[in-house]
């Protein structure tokens, strides 16, 4: 495995800090985990995702949004139909999910991977 050099001095500075303040917190990962699935509606997400507020899902949406990461596809039919699912920058988080997912059940859930 390949060892980044680290040559930062302060946590403002740790690239990892900046990657956490996009994609991190309770509900993001899980959103965009089941993205990697493919596209979504709102209500498909809000019912996979237990004891999360449909105003946080807005919200959490919203701000994947904003930093690239989601794409939000409106279709004009009648009723609406709103489709979310990772834009080409998200998608490169495909790989990091799965490591995440690996170490997880690895070092957290005991299991064998």
């Amino acid at each position: 495995m390949e060892t980044e050099k680290i040559n930062y001095h302060s946590a403002e500075e740790c690239p990892i800090t900046a990657t956490i303040d996009v994609i991190g917190g309770k509900w993001k990962p899980p959103i965009i985990w089941l993205l990697l699935k493919g596209p979504m509606r709102f209500g498909e997400l809000h019912k996979t995702i237990p004891g999360m507020a449909l105003k946080v899902l807005s919200r959490q949406l919203k701000e994947l949004e904003a930093d690239g990461i989601v794409v939000r596809r409106a279709y004009p039919e009648v009723p609406p139909r709103v489709e979310y699912s990772l834009s080409e920058k998200g998608e490169t988080l495909r790989a990091v999910m799965f490591m995440l997912s690996d170490w997880s059940r690895k070092n957290i859930l005991g299991e064998k991977v």
